[in-house]
């Protein structure tokens, strides 16, 4: 604004408001005009102008144009920068030897650098984040100052003389610092090595992905059996080796955000990405991480979240010393505080466009909607994947990704959100509508219940789902026909839904018009880690199958305790899963064994279907509401056991999904959009076929997550709509 106002021989001023930025302008009409139109042309690259108001104001004389102090007068509402990519400006600067940050580890600029991680309270000035804690030298002070400088207003901006530093801690070696401990870390790597090095957002465990010891001890020391590992890659070139990108693909890769995109792998590492046809793959998003591949590490590593298993990511450096000791062989710890967690975010980039799988760094703690709201909105998302939302004013911030709340350590993140959040925002619980799930035993309905807010009510999961794709739309009165398919959620009758098909609007209500068979699930939620416990209810009822016993099916015992049990009706709870009849198909066809991350059986059954080059005809007929999977399964078991080619058995399941849903569309000649929700939809090629049928008329999830990751946001919508 400065440098536009002197541009044009404007005088005035500007400030940061808690609702945003607030800009007194006087001058000539003609600069004036151009002073609005260049603002909304040269933003700056981190920039995102989500709304704007002009008015005219009384001329006052000001002889200059002038920066003035915070106004904190009112709730803020202003939105929190997510953590950028450093620049290429800071990136030659860094590698410059005759520049002062030479080498220099926490290079930043206004284009980029933290700041939501390094926020504690808005608005977002220095005293309000953690390099409060570093005093600047006069260098940078002059930088810092000068509104004509790169650094101007640069909250992080620090240097050698002034700033923080990484260590390198390796047992009781000698603690070495600067570049010296980077190359310290880059050799590590180099000799296959674990190595916990500190981010953004927290820490990550790298090691070289071609070192088939390094990758397998770091699967055994994070209890992480056969998820796949995320890599980042030197540069733009590197990647490429690795994954196959669309031009899409290597804007979001390169992008600020600096996410990992998920993309067909073009090479094979051991033990990186078991049974799975991609790879995610991030670029450098940090100083270090450039410092780290300058310093001579391969030129991909492995890098994943630092933690164990379902486990948030660590980001305190004690924690990490104390929960990653075991796991890491050393540690490459930042001097600069982390105030909030965030992980890596994950996309996809297919058919030309782009879906969000985790909504984390980089993006979190965007504003993703607006919802007609005026009480403050607090919306706790799911068990799994939990992601929290707070409407403030009509905005929806998301918060990045948690974790499983089964585990305790997931659940004091979630707490802490909340608080971090009402805190930032200036929301009292009091004020606040307080949404949850419907299931009246999730923990984050416990935590719902415990917070002694305002008013408090839940919203039925998958509701949930179908409403976070229209709030992104902010589409509240369309009437359309949705899908939500996913493993599991509490339905209004008690049992597990999770094929379900809506027809309605969020305004006026979505009704349930249909749904998948209801089928017997033995055991309940634990039969999500054994398909063949699911399969033995969901093939329950069908007449004249092969022997599942021998081969090439060897469902073994316990797929035959699990059919006592539903033969009795002991222990075993009515479901329309959609989630359990992919697991079903997928033991059909040879995934017997327990499974170690959630959908794994699902991954694997599209990762066959893809490769497949032909293709089985079946049918899934909507009969009196309900999708028949009884013939469907019944061809399939009988192909299977005549020898027919596996991958192509998955590949015409996947095409009988899509025929289903197709034919229940054609049922409504209105040509309603059809809206897609739920952990079934991030399948690439289930997605891609519907895609390919029904053009634009497909609504799905692009800025949240399909999963439950995105479930807070549809919350807060129908909370807003209701309340």
């Amino acid at each position: 604004m400065y440098r536009l106002a002197h541009r044009f021989g404007l005088s005035g001023w500007v400030r940061n408001d808690a609702e945003g930025v607030e800009i007194h302008v006087e001058g000539p009409v003609p600069g004036l005009d151009e002073f609005v139109r260049t603002l909304f042309v040269e933003a700056p690259p981190a920039a995102r102008i989500s709304s704007s108001a002009t008015e005219d104001a009384a001329y006052q004389g000001f002889a200059s144009f002038e920066i003035r102090e915070t106004n904190s007068r009112r709730r803020p509402t202003v939105r929190i920068s997510p953590d950028l990519a450093t620049c290429a400006a800071c990136v030659r600067e860094m590698f410059d030897p005759g520049d002062r940050r030479f080498r220099y580890p926490y290079i930043n600029c206004t284009d980029c650098g933290p700041r939501y991680s390094i926020v504690t309270a808005l608005p977002y000035d220095r005293p309000f984040t953690t390099m409060a804690e570093w005093t600047m030298c006069d260098a940078c002070a002059r930088e810092y100052h000068d509104p004509l400088d790169r650094r101007f207003h640069a909250q992080p901006i620090a240097c050698p003389a002034c700033g923080p530093t990484y260590i390198f801690e390796d047992g009781d070696a000698p603690h070495l610092r600067d570049y010296e401990a980077i190359s310290a870390a880059a050799r590590a790597l180099r000799e296959g090595r674990i190595i916990a090095l500190k981010g953004i957002g927290g820490y990550l465990l790298a090691c070289d992905p071609a070192n088939a010891d390094a990758v397998r001890h770091l699967r055994e020391r994070k209890y992480r059996k056969e998820r796949p590992f995320a890599l980042m890659a030197r540069d733009l070139d590197a990647a490429r080796e690795l994954i196959d990108l669309d031009d899409e693909g290597e804007v979001l890769i390169a992008s600020i955000a600096r996410p990992i995109v998920l993309a067909d792998a073009r090479v094979r590492f051991e033990g990186i990405a078991p049974d799975n046809r991609e790879l995610g793959v991030m670029l450098p998003y940090a100083p270090l991480h450039h410092l780290l591949f300058d310093a001579g590490a391969p030129r991909a590593i492995v890098a994943t979240s630092a933690n164990r298993s379902n486990e948030p990511i660590a980001f305190e450096d004690d924690d990490a010393r104390t929960s990653l000791r075991g796991i890491a062989d050393a540690f490459l710890i930042g001097e600069r505080r982390i105030a909030r967690r965030s992980d890596d975010s994950v996309v996809l980039s297919s058919g030309g466009e782009s879906r969000t799988y985790r909504f984390a760094r980089g993006y979190a703690p965007a504003a993703v909607a607006r919802v007609p709201a005026t009480r403050p909105i607090l919306a706790l998302g799911a068990d799994l994947k939990n992601a929290i939302a707070l409407a403030v004013d009509g905005q929806v911030f998301v918060s990045g990704h948690i974790g499983d709340l089964e585990h305790l350590s997931a659940r004091q993140a979630c707490e802490a959100a909340i608080a971090d959040l009402c805190a930032t925002y200036e929301v009292k619980l009091s004020d606040a509508i307080i949404v949850h799930d419907a299931h009246p035993e999730y923990i984050s309905t416990v935590i719902a219940k415990g917070l002694g807010g305002g008013t408090t009510f839940a919203v039925q999961h998958h509701r949930a789902h179908i409403a976070s794709v229209l709030a992104e739309r902010e589409a509240w009165d369309a009437e359309v026909i949705g899908f939500a398919f996913d493993g599991t959620g509490y339905g209004d009758d008690g049992t597990i839904w999770g094929g379900e098909m809506f027809v309605g609007s969020a305004s006026n209500g979505l009704g349930r018009v249909a749904h998948l068979r209801t089928a017997s699930l033995p055991g309940g939620d634990a039969a999500a880690r054994f398909p063949v416990q699911a399969a033995a209810g969901f093939l329950y009822g069908i007449d004249d199958l092969p022997d599942l016993s021998a081969e090439p099916f060897s469902f073994g015992a316990r797929y035959g305790d699990a059919r006592k049990l539903v033969e009795r009706g002991v222990r075993c709870f009515a479901t329309t899963s959609m989630g359990r009849l992919f697991d079903t198909v997928a033991a059909l066809l040879g995934f017997t064994r327990e499974v170690t991350f959630e959908a794994q059986a699902a991954l694997w059954l599209e990762h066959i279907a893809s490769v497949a080059l032909q293709s089985r005809d079946y049918e899934m007929p909507l009969r009196h509401g309900a999708f028949d999977y009884y013939p469907l399964l019944h061809a399939i078991a009988w192909e299977r056991a005549r020898g027919v080619d596996r991958g192509e058995i998955a590949r015409g399941f996947h095409r009988a999904i899509v025929r289903t849903i197709l034919e229940a569309v054609w049922d409504y000649p209105r040509r309603q959009p059809v809206v897609c929700s739920g952990g079934v939809f991030a399948n690439r090629l289930l997605c891609g076929e519907l895609r390919s049928a029904l053009g634009e008329r497909m609504w799905l999830n692009a800025v949240v997550p399909a999963n439950d990751g995105g479930i807070c946001l549809g919350q807060a919508a129908l909370a807003a709509l209701r309340s």
